[in-house]
């Protein structure tokens, strides 16, 4: 009878440890895989790939710790912005957050387009690898404007919005989600948009993807100018074509190509503060060794660009670029826009067309 007590006593100890290791591996598990508390997610590295050359995602230890960065305040051009959580969920009220927006690792996106959807770089081949990655990206604004039904129904976790673009409608936003207004008047864009960048990576808990982003854009330039330094003697010179105009891109105005890539403008273009509308005849006075001709219809041929008027005239003919056969097309939307997309795209065809 003892003997048998004790064998029962001893079976009961071992069911006791057993219970007690399988929790303790089933705790380990759930762990691995993100909690409620941090936000983690359980996605592989291979899904949520993106990069301004796309690259692997931040790893699951990477992602906790960004993660368990939340709450955090964000500095706002109207006062601090709390957010609980890290988004998932990001709407943008302000067009030039898009290019921004599209390298980090995010699978749900509302977006606001500076043109009409038609007319937009989106489905371009170069904006096309990015936004493949994403699960949604909705449009919620088209030229400029934000649609704030769309915006609502899309129910984003933070609203990122620019401070004097979006103003009239700062307390609509408000009402939808969290807003961060980065500060416009303290951050040019045009001039350097990597401080945008850098704002949108505190935002969406991704600090290092945007200074890897900045560091890529930075070396590409680097090497660039290398590539380019045997032809620093010759101007070069860059043109927005619309439909009914054509405007001379100052060197102030693109820093990316003539202070980063070690281009010379030419004396007029050098002295110009801000972009200004050129004639024919006023490019004929100017007659760079170089000329860009940057398209904003390159999505949408069936828009008119002034220049194909131009290019039948023996004025066109007489320019040193055309008799030298020295005149490249780009996308003007991308490559003379904002953001590490367009500008590294801008780059590559710069250096591929001059060297």
């Amino acid at each position: 009878m003892n003997k048998s007590m004790k064998t029962s006593a001893l079976g009961m100890v071992l069911i006791v440890l057993i219970l007690m290791l399988s929790a303790c591996g089933g705790s380990k598990a759930n762990n691995s895989s993100g909690s409620p508390e941090t936000g983690a997610t359980s996605a592989q590295p291979s899904e949520s790939a993106s990069a301004a050359q796309p690259s692997e995602s931040a790893s699951p230890e990477q992602s906790a710790e960004a993660a368990a960065s939340f709450p955090r305040d964000v500095d706002s051009a109207f006062g601090k912005v709390t957010l609980d959580k890290k988004p998932l969920k990001v709407g943008l009220a302000n067009w030039m957050l898009l290019e921004m927006l599209l390298p980090f690792d995010l699978k749900q996106a509302g977006i606001t387009l500076p043109f009409s959807a038609a007319n937009s770089s989106l489905e371009s081949d170069v904006y096309k690898q990015y936004a493949d990655k994403f699960e949604e990206l909705k449009i919620i604004g088209e030229n400029t404007q934000v649609n704030l039904e769309a915006m609502l129904a899309f129910q984003p976790d933070v609203i990122i919005a620019g401070s004097v673009s979006n103003k009239e409608i700062r307390q609509q936003l408000e009402q939808i989600a969290p807003t961060a207004w980065y500060d416009e008047e303290k951050i040019n864009v045009r001039k350097d948009w990597t401080e945008l960048l850098t704002y949108m990576g505190g935002v969406l808990g991704q600090e290092e993807r945007a200074q890897e982003l900045i560091n890529d854009f930075r070396t590409k330039q680097s090497e660039g100018k290398e590539k380019l330094a045997s032809r620093s003697d010759e101007t070069v010179m860059f043109v927005q074509v619309r439909e009914n105009a054509v405007y001379v891109m100052s060197a102030a105005s693109i820093p990316q190509y003539y202070e980063g890539l070690g281009l010379t403008p030419p004396d007029a273009v050098k002295e110009m503060e801000a972009p200004s509308q050129i004639s024919l005849e006023g490019l004929t006075v100017i007659n760079p060794d170089h000329l860009f001709l940057g398209y904003f219809n390159w999505t949408d041929k069936s828009l008119a660009a002034l220049t194909d008027e131009w290019q039948d005239s023996e004025v066109w003919k007489g320019l040193k670029a055309v008799k030298n056969n020295q005149v490249y097309p780009l996308n003007g939307e991308l490559a003379l826009g904002i953001g590490p997309i367009g500008q590294a795209y801008g780059i590559d065809t710069v250096i591929e067309a001059i060297k």
